[in-house]
Parts: structure tokens; C-alpha cells; sequence
């Protein structure tokens, strides 16, 4: 099974490329991506990873073919071949 993993913004420039094509298992939901991309790419690991909370909870708003996941079933989300997954870095202000 394909994924295509899409990186916006900073995100892009912390990576290293636009996006990266994924060969997945059977079934895979968003929060195995995520330890899969972070451990290929540990770069990756401090802008996705919440390191307060020391576990997959991302630190960045993700859509799977351009839907966000909290209306999806969030990092619970079962992905399919041919599904495109995008993260887009989340900016905190004060």
C-alpha cells in the first residue's frame, strides 16, 4: 500500500523535501505514519512529536486527502492506497 506524505512551510525546510512516498502495510492509521516519518527522519521528530507529553500527539494539523483528522477518527485514522497525508506546522503566538 502507497502514501504520500506532504510537508508545508517550515515543515518542508525541517525535512528536507516536499514529500515522501511511503510503502505501507495492510493497514496503517496516521499515528503509525508518524512514528515511521519520525524515525526515518529524525529531524522530523521535534516539530511533530510534542515533547512535553513524550508521545505521538503531533504537533502540527494534519489532513488526510484534505480533510482534517479530528473529523476523521484522528491519529486512529486508517489510511488506504493512495491516500495523501499533509502536515502543516502549527504557529503559537503570544
Amino acid at each position: 500500500m502507497a502514501v504520500t506524505v506532504k510537508f508545508v512551510g517550515s515543515l518542508r525546510h525541517v525535512s528536507g523535501v516536499n514529500q515522501l512516498a511511503l510503502d505501507c502495510g495492510e493497514s496503517v492509521s496516521v499515528k503509525a505514519v508518524i512514528a515511521e516519518i519520525t524515525e526515518k527522519r529524525q529531524e522530523l521528530r521535534r516539530s511533530l512529536i510534542d515533547q512535553q507529553l513524550e508521545g505521538s500527539r503531533p504537533n502540527a494539523l494534519i489532513l488526510v486527502n484534505g480533510r482534517e483528522i479530528s473529523v476523521l477518527n484522528g491519529l486512529e485514522t486508517k489510511l488506504k492506497d493512495g491516500d495523501e497525508v499533509v502536515f502543516v506546522p502549527v504557529v503559537h503566538g503570544g
